[in-house]
């Protein structure tokens, strides 16, 4: 039983089988080329588990597993350098911190033939700052996916900075890449209500918005002693042809096939001029030079909920600049249709996040305190 991060409330045990396990193992291998003998540093501890069946040796470094964005550099790079790594898993937090330090050293690491990060999204300024560390060929990788059903897609940086990351900051969210082998990816009408049974006519056409649902060898079954959890995430299949596990992200796929994350369901803020989605709104923000990330709330009832964009800034960044930060932020929400309707800026000084990824905002938590703010 392996637990949900809790995110969007309390942490679930998801079911997992050995067959699932299996499936997990071969498409890793399959999906990046992962060959026997290699060194993985494992800076999640979960990663670690899989590195004896993925064939690779697993080098544990001198960390606080429950705050990988605090992580100490040095302690990440020495093991790197010294048993001469050639696999990095890390979470969003751990590698903005790490190539942070990369870019202000110059640091190089030849060793590595890929990173991968997953839990949040990764911006594309610390995936541009983490590739500059990498020799030529080798690559970061984003996979999608969630305790559920992993992984369901994936996508390498070389793509994401040469294409995808315009469109991200013009609010089409962020693109997480085509389905991996074997998985079959749906987008499905955006509903809080159980949906009984599976039919085609469920599935939107591209460009169109809805809950991305996921069908394959690595998608769990059930939540342990939680039938109605289990009840309102799965879609069975009347036909015998299993079940497509609800996601409970919003997304959409585009004409290549691609898939597009752009945020939790539980995240959508409900306006009376419609419905607006957090990380593909936040895009348009983040690409702020000032700006650290940030994280769209809605204040009121759904369905006539306030728009309101929590914004925390980078270090250094002086209160008395807050004001023009503001006026300029308020300027690129209203150049995209998206974003014209937020018109209200509360800066944060550090976003709350889950203890896991480091990189999973509170959006709960932001919410409670913009309204707290508006009385």
């Amino acid at each position: 039983i392996l637990f949900t991060s809790g995110s969007t409330g309390p942490p679930k045990g998801v079911v997992y089988t050995h067959g699932i396990f299996a499936a997990q193992v071969e498409l890793l291998k399959h999906t990046y080329g992962v060959r026997p003998g290699e060194v993985d540093l494992a800076t999640f501890p979960l990663f670690a588990l899989f590195d004896p069946a993925l064939g690779m040796t697993a080098v544990v470094p001198e960390m606080d597993f429950t705050r990988p964005g605090r992580v100490v550099p040095a302690r990440i790079l020495e093991p790197i350098r010294r048993y001469r790594v050639t696999n990095l898993f890390g979470s969003p937090a751990l590698l903005d911190r790490l190539s942070r330090h990369g870019a202000r050293a110059g640091t190089r690491l030849e060793s590595l033939r890929r990173v991968i990060s997953a839990g949040a999204p990764v911006s594309a300024r610390v995936l541009a700052r983490t590739a500059a560390m990498l020799p030529e060929g080798a690559e970061v990788h984003t996979p999608y996916g969630a305790t559920e059903a992993l992984p369901v897609t994936s996508i390498a940086s070389r793509e994401i900075l040469g294409e995808t990351a315009a469109r991200a900051v013009a609010g089409a969210g962020v693109c997480v890449g085509r389905p991996v082998a074997g998985v079959e990816v749906a987008i499905v009408p955006i509903t809080d209500e159980a949906v009984a049974c599976w039919n085609e006519g469920l599935r939107r056409p591209a460009g169109e918005f809805g809950e991305i649902a996921v069908r394959g060898p690595v998608v769990t079954r059930a939540y342990y002693n939680r039938p109605e959890e289990t009840r309102l995430a799965k879609i069975p299949d009347a036909r015998g042809a299993g079940f497509f596990h609800r996601m409970g992200d919003v997304g959409y796929r585009d004409e290549g096939g691609r898939v597009w994350f752009c945020g939790r369901k539980a995240h959508r803020v409900r306006t009376a001029a419609g419905t607006l989605f957090s990380v593909a709104c936040e895009g348009v923000f983040n690409a702020h030079p000032a700006v650290r990330r940030t994280a769209l709330v809605g204040v009121g009832a759904a369905g006539a909920a306030q728009p309101v964009l929590c914004v925390e800034l980078e270090a250094g960044v002086q209160r008395r600049e807050r004001g023009r930060i503001e006026a300029e932020l308020l300027a690129l929400g209203a150049a995209q249709p998206r974003t014209a309707s937020i018109r209200t800026v509360r800066f944060v000084r550090a976003f709350p996040v889950d203890v896991r990824h480091n990189a999973k905002i509170s959006r709960e938590r932001l919410a409670a305190w913009a309204a707290r703010r508006r009385r």
